[in-house]
């Protein structure tokens, strides 16, 4: 029952922030300088024809009109028509959300490993100059952001050893046609491991990028964890019983130390697949990220409000799972 209310206590204040982010972006959108109408016709249109593609997109009527009115067609599915691809929203930004998932799952898988491997070692050599070097390493990999690092990627393997691709999603010359815009899960499905490698290859560098910083965190994180988890009564006892130091670690204190880890990986997450916007432009990566840009560029309102809708709603709703999870694996919330 306790976690029940806190569910649906959660699931009311995900409400809330969904209809707070709506209202503060639709208001802040159209307060900024500037007029999307203006930028999609020619140099010699008339007031007339401004007049008529604002009428047609709702811009001549009171935000709070627009706003009912956007939030009516939200109700029923429409988000609306993008001004400068003239396509509904929702198909837009689903026809990316798919890419942008597949890359931020990479790059979490990638910041796991990575984390996970530098925590484990650096517990393992603990009050050594291993444990030391990983800290520096640990602290470099944090300072940098994730674009910096994806330059730096670049540089190393798409110049001077040309061992990724460096751009795009999918060889053209490959010649395959997907059913779907999941294109690593649907190459695997199909048995294409050609295709899959090929998508690999392209994600691999921008999911690396990503998933350093992230790395770094769930290592620092994860290796405080264990050094508390590595004082108690039943590793002391597993160590007088002549236990190996790396069976204590990874059987004893591990499966302990690892819930708040799991905590900050799934919140993480959330904030990795609103972090993808740069490293897609980057890498010319077809996903969300890189569309938003465009969506702003060309101040496609319609565009940008779906864009940042669907980042909000994943957002809240991998929290919620978050928070749910937790307290379902947490034995003092379970019996509060």
């Amino acid at each position: 029952m306790q976690i029940l209310r806190r569910m649906i206590a959660r699931l009311a204040a995900t409400m809330v922030t969904l209809v707070g982010v709506a209202i503060i972006v639709f208001v802040v959108i159209r307060v900024v300088p500037g007029n999307p109408i203006a930028m999609m016709l020619p140099p010699g249109a008339t007031d007339a024809d401004i007049q008529r593609l604002q009428a047609l997109y709702g811009f001549d009527k009171s935000i709070p009109e627009q706003f009912l009115i956007w939030a009516s067609g939200v109700l029923q599915g429409d988000f609306g028509t993008s001004i400068s691809l003239r396509q509904p929203v929702s198909e837009l930004v689903l026809g990316r959300l798919p890419a942008t998932l597949e890359l931020s799952v990479m790059a979490l898988v990638i910041a796991v490993i990575l984390g996970g491997t530098m925590a484990l070692t650096a517990t393992l050599y603990r009050g050594t100059r291993v444990e030391g070097a990983i800290d520096v390493a640990g602290g470099m990999a944090l300072s940098v952001p994730d674009f910096l690092w994806g330059l730096v990627l670049i540089l190393l393997f798409g110049v001077l050893w040309p061992l990724f691709h460096i751009s795009g999603r999918v060889s053209p010359s490959l010649g395959f046609e997907f059913q779907s815009n999941f294109y690593l899960w649907e190459s695997f499905i199909r048995l294409r491991f050609d295709v899959w490698a090929d998508i690999v290859a392209h994600m691999f560098m921008p999911a690396l990028a990503l998933a350093i910083p992230l790395a770094a965190i769930i290592s620092q994180l994860l290796k405080q964890s264990l050094k508390e988890t590595m004082h108690l009564d039943y590793v002391t006892l597993a160590r007088t019983k002549g236990y190996a130091e790396t069976s204590i670690i990874t059987r004893e204190a591990l499966p302990n130390a690892i819930l708040p880890t799991l905590t900050l990986v799934g919140v993480q997450f959330a904030f990795l697949i609103g972090g993808t916007v740069i490293v897609e432009r980057l890498f010319s990566y077809e996903g969300l990220g890189n569309m938003a840009i465009d969506a702003v560029i060309n101040r496609d309102l319609p565009l940008i409000q779906g864009i940042v809708i669907l980042f909000a709603l994943i957002f809240t709703v991998v929290n919620l799972v978050v928070d749910m999870t937790y307290a379902a694996l947490n034995p003092r919330l379970r019996h509060a």
